[in-house]
């Protein structure tokens, strides 16, 4: 039986934990997602298992699995925490025109260059009070969005396989292929480039990563070499650094060329591959805000584009497609 003077005035954030945890595998990667170390996800688990007296992880496996009650548990936590989230965005409405509270993921890729912007944006026109950012990649957007930590997300995946989300095109843009400044080699295909230089691209747990990775197996193109990161200022370095060749679209090159890193960008010798940014959001929660917040990082974007990366930059970008609820 539940013993209650074993449930602490955290339980709702140990159940915050106990859901990251489980859904990641990993203690580690559970706290990461909530910006706590190991030992004190560990604490959260521990007390979870000792008010409901019952073991919920399984930790003689890797990644760690859930007992039954753990399944159990993580069914009606995730209930419990999307019903506290629904109370809370129906509250910060009611009586008021504003938005108090807005939590958005970022793309880490554009994070530096939309940040501030859309930041005063959110605050000027629509009366935002208090704003939480999260930077990453799209999977850890789904993840905010799924368990109703984040109102907003502006990503490369727009999570089509999610009910009740509103979607608003930024811009769709191609690849390029990015070699050092001083390649001299061939670049008319790229089985002659990787003849002088590795590939260098995003890693496999990354939506971009897979997207390239899928893209070269339709060409059936191989990589005899290649270096995997998960920042596209990584894989910038690294060719900034004469240690390979990449492809990457004109908002991955932002954060390098204002970095000053001496690159080559040139049109892929190959066709096909591009990505489409998107702000996502659920639906009729925000107001006006996911829409506009897509029009301004369009204009924002664009503008860095052309300044950046120059006229290859912006003939690579496509006019967006308007997403639907």
């Amino acid at each position: 039986m539940l013993d209650r003077r074993n449930l602490s005035p955290g339980l709702i954030r140990s159940l915050e934990v106990f859901v990251a945890v489980a859904e990641t595998g990993h203690m580690r990667s559970g706290a990461k997602l909530l910006n706590l170390s190991q030992p004190a996800a560990s604490q959260h688990i521990a007390a979870l298992e000792k008010a409901f007296e019952t073991r919920l992880l399984d930790r003689s496996s890797r990644p760690a699995r859930l007992t039954y009650a753990g399944a159990r548990l993580h069914t009606q936590a995730q209930k419990i925490l999307h019903a506290l989230a629904d109370m809370e965005t129906e509250l910060r409405h009611v009586g008021q025109q504003s938005i108090r509270l807005l939590r958005v993921g970022i793309q880490a890729s554009v994070a530096t260059t939309l940040t501030p912007p859309l930041v005063a944006l959110a605050q000027r026109d629509f009366m935002v009070e208090d704003i939480t950012l999260f930077a990453g990649q799209s999977g850890d957007h789904e993840h905010l969005l799924r368990t109703k930590q984040a109102d907003l997300a502006i990503t490369s995946n727009p999570f089509l396989d999610m009910d009740g989300l509103e979607r608003h095109d930024i811009l769709r843009e191609n690849y390029l292929l990015v070699l050092p400044d001083g390649y001299d080699g061939p670049t008319n295909s790229l089985d002659a480039i990787q003849e002088k230089l590795p590939l260098v691209r995003f890693g496999d747990t990354t939506n971009a990563g897979r997207q390239i990775a899928q893209h070269l197996r339709r060409l059936r193109f191989e990589p005899r070499k290649v270096i995997q990161a998960d920042r596209s200022s990584m894989v910038t370095s690294c060719v900034a650094a004469g240690q390979g060749f990449t492809m990457l679209t004109p908002t991955l090159l932002i954060d390098g060329l204002v970095e000053k890193m001496r690159l080559r960008v040139m049109e892929l010798p190959v066709v096909g591959l591009s990505r489409t940014l998107t702000v996502v959001a659920r639906t009729g929660e925000l107001q006006d805000l996911p829409a506009t917040i897509a029009q301004a990082a369009r204009q924002i974007l664009t503008d860095q584009i052309a300044a950046f990366v120059g006229e290859i930059g912006t003939k690579s970008l496509s006019a967006p497609v308007e997403g639907s609820a």
